[in-house]
């Protein structure tokens, strides 16, 4: 791509692949993003515990960008390690209401549901449990329905 050019001392907005790259090579100082701060983070997290429902998060790449960031630029990041824990917490939060909103559908017997404000990552996280656990409810529905052969058994 066409970037640049830079001038010295002068904050440029570049992909975060760039600036790592630089950083890595001593060339810039990483300037994290707003939400990146002790106090926002630790309202994103009292906030998710507080919701029954998963909250917006302040990027759809909330846990990629800053395990990148903290991993190659945690010097760039005022109180780095609080940070970090932060988004670990409000990770859990999220990761266990996920595990329950899964396992009350399952439960319920449900055929469809609805998860908004998810990332990638969260959903790809109990992605396959999820369709493993659907898939086994299916055969044993189908397995249940009169007209069947009781020989007709599909594990």
């Amino acid at each position: 791509g066409d970037l640049g050019p830079f001038n010295p001392g002068l904050p440029v907005e570049v992909p975060v692949w760039l600036a790592i790259n630089l950083k890595q090579r001593q060339k810039c100082r990483l300037i994290p993003p707003e939400w990146m701060d002790v106090e926002k983070l630790e309202e994103i997290r009292d906030r998710e515990r507080k919701e029954d429902t998963f909250t917006p998060m302040p990027s759809p790449y909330y846990m990629e960008l800053t395990k990148l960031l903290l991993n190659y630029a945690s010097d760039n990041i005022p109180k780095a390690d609080e940070i970090r824990t932060l988004v670990k917490e409000t990770w859990d939060t999220r990761l266990a209401k996920l595990r329950l909103s899964a396992d009350s559908f399952v439960r319920q017997q449900e055929a469809h549901a609805k998860l908004d404000n998810l990332t990638l990552m969260e959903i790809n996280t109990t992605g396959t449990f999820l369709t493993q656990a659907l898939d086994h409810m299916y055969k044993l529905r189908a397995n249940l329905q009169p007209g069947k052969s009781a020989h007709s058994q599909d594990f």
